[in-house]
């Protein structure tokens, strides 16, 4: 660049506008490195006619002062000016900190999809083992009830084969009969059958010639008359309508006893046996 030179009137003001002048040309040039090309001294020559009010950078300019106070000198920068733009430069730092933070949201976006798939898989998990847990119960409560009728029907039938067999005795086979009620009995009741027929019912019957031929009431046309009360897989409670028919030597002819007998059964290894008879 051409070094610029000054004339002005009064010497007090020659330096401030030699400073002036000097600072408006570097301003110039500046403006024209933005905006525009540099022109080569041929090319000015030639536009000059043409513009001669718009200096081109690179050409001296003669500029005279004001007469009275000469030119202003333009106020140095201070350390404040600088201090000043920091928070612009900061502000401009943020934004792109906000820029980031803007093309982090996708991520956060994310994140919060993918804490709402986790939350979805936890409660279909939870649903399943709830699921599970269910049909675990159901199974076994049905299993516990197909159990319950299989022991219902079972113990219905072997009360209906054992009433006739522990409630008759013949005299003169005793030792057989009662033999073959104790085969249907289980338990503590056993025992008690035992001890009874041999202390009380069997001498009795020897003594009088007693004979007890039970059965199971049936209706005309009907089934045995008997009832199951409560049930379980391994319990159960029948309620019979049992007709004795009595002959002895204490009776003339023979005497019908008819009686409601609540029986016990309980399954065994061997099957279902009497383990309790009451007389109602």
């Amino acid at each position: 660049m051409t070094k610029t030179t000054t004339r002005g009137r009064g010497s007090g003001s020659g330096s401030g506008t030699r400073r002036t002048i000097t600072a408006a040309a570097r301003a110039a040039a500046k403006r024209a490195e933005r905006g525009h090309h540099e022109l080569d001294p041929a090319a000015a020559d030639e536009e000059a006619p043409q513009r001669p009010e718009a200096p081109t950078a690179g050409r001296t300019v003669l500029i005279e002062a004001p007469a009275e106070d000469g030119w202003d000198d333009p106020p140095e920068p201070s350390p404040e000016s600088f201090e000043e733009d920091e928070p612009q430069e900061k502000g401009e730092s943020g934004s792109g900190t906000t820029t980031r933070r803007g093309r982090g949201e996708p991520d956060a976006s994310t994140a919060a999809r993918r804490g709402r798939r986790r939350l979805l898989t936890a409660a279909l998990c939870v649903l399943l083992v709830a699921g599970l847990v269910a049909a675990a119960v159901l199974g076994w409560r049905y299993r516990e009830g197909v159990r319950a009728e299989q022991a219902r029907a079972q113990a219905l039938a072997a009360a209906r084969q054992a009433a006739p067999v522990v409630l008759s005795y013949d005299y003169r086979h005793l030792d057989r009969d009662f033999a073959a009620a104790r085969t249907r009995l289980t338990g503590h009741f056993r025992d008690e059958y035992r001890k009874t027929t041999t202390t009380v019912v069997g001498p009795t019957a020897r003594k009088y010639h007693g004979v007890v031929k039970a059965t199971v009431a049936q209706p005309t046309g009907g089934s045995p008359a008997a009832s199951v009360i409560s049930t379980s897989p391994d319990r159960a409670v029948v309620l019979l309508f049992v007709n004795q028919v009595t002959t002895s030597t204490q009776v003339s002819g023979s005497r019908v006893d008819l009686n409601r007998v609540r029986m016990t059964l309980t399954r065994t290894s061997d099957g279902w046996k009497v383990s309790g008879v009451d007389a109602l």
